[in-house]
């Protein structure tokens, strides 16, 4: 029985030797007597036992390798700490095993070398602008160097980029220097708009004042043509009927008697309101004078009566 037993395991032994699961995610290399057979797929397999072995099993999925931060000088003589991810996948079981020792460990060497001779080629602000063409960069140089390992290097990204602490406190004094600048340009340039806006409202009202002056002496100029005009036809109007008064029976007595009225009241006033005594030397004689006058109008009035009849 104890016999029977043991050859039961012996062959329980053989067949786990004899076959092989290769599970979907990987790819396992397989040596014959310490010699390289071949590279199985995925799936289920038969190997000779004691003869053939699994050296190598590779994951062909996606990998992510953190980079650790290491210190990079810019070119413009900054140091900084960089570090970053790299995504590679195995492409080729055979020369990731035997192209080299550890193709993990090798990338991330290779990423931060790569990554320190890239940065060396720019200065500290176009490391921050320019990080996509960067990347690029170390994908490609990575990947160039990565080809005879059997892997692929997909992407590779920066995550952090630190300055030392002096270059931050120098850059915080220029962004300080640079916001007191472009405060000082706003209000300059709002100092700036203002008295434009000053000389423009002073100039309008210039305009709008002399337009003003202009519309007022038209209409007074216009008002005082009419004012002309009017007192020119009553004068006229005027005239004309005195004429005819002086034309008719009686018109020349009523001439004179319009006459003398006027004369005693302009004689009056200037009596009452001058300072010093006015006395006509005519007035001993008033009442000659007006016979005079109506002799006088009588004799001119008359001959231009004769010649009318």
């Amino acid at each position: 029985m104890f016999v029977l037993t043991i050859a039961f395991l012996f062959i329980l032994f053989i067949l786990y030797k004899l076959m092989l699961i290769v599970p979907m995610r990987e790819v396992h290399v397989i040596e014959r007597l310490g010699k390289f057979r071949t590279v199985l797929a995925p799936g289920f397999h038969f190997l000779v036992p004691f003869v053939d072995r699994v050296a190598y099993r590779h994951d062909t999925r996606e990998e992510v390798l953190d980079v650790p931060p290491q210190s990079c000088i810019s070119k413009d003589n900054t140091q900084l700490e960089v570090d970053g991810l790299v995504y590679l996948k195995v492409m080729d079981g055979k020369l990731a095993s035997y192209g080299i020792e550890n193709y993990r460990r090798a990338a991330v060497n290779l990423a931060q070398t790569t990554m320190r001779s890239e940065i060396g080629k720019l200065t500290l602000s176009q490391t921050f602008s320019e990080r996509d063409s960067l990347n690029e960069s170390i994908v490609r140089e990575i990947d160039k160097a990565s080809d005879p390992w059997g892997i692929k290097v997909l992407r590779y990204e920066i995550k952090n980029i630190t300055p030392s602490r002096h270059v931050i406190h120098t850059l915080e004094k220029q962004m300080e220097a640079e916001r007191s600048k472009r405060a000082e340009i706003t209000l300059a340039n709002a100092e700036k708009a203002a008295m434009i806006n000053m000389s423009q409202g002073e100039r309008q009202e210039a305009i709008n004042l002399s337009e003003g002056q202009k519309q007022r002496r038209i209409n007074e100029a216009i008002g005082t043509g009419q004012e002309i005009s009017i007192v020119a036809n009553a004068k006229a109007e005027g005239m004309e009927m005195i004429c005819k008064a002086l034309a008719i029976n009686g018109g020349n007595d009523a001439m004179n008697m319009l006459l003398k009225e006027q004369f005693i009241g302009q004689v009056g006033k200037i009596l009452t309101e001058a300072q010093v005594s006015v006395v006509p030397a005519e007035m001993a004689k008033l009442e000659g004078f007006f016979e005079g006058m109506e002799q006088v109008t009588h004799a001119v009035s008359s001959p231009s009566a004769k010649g009318a009849r």
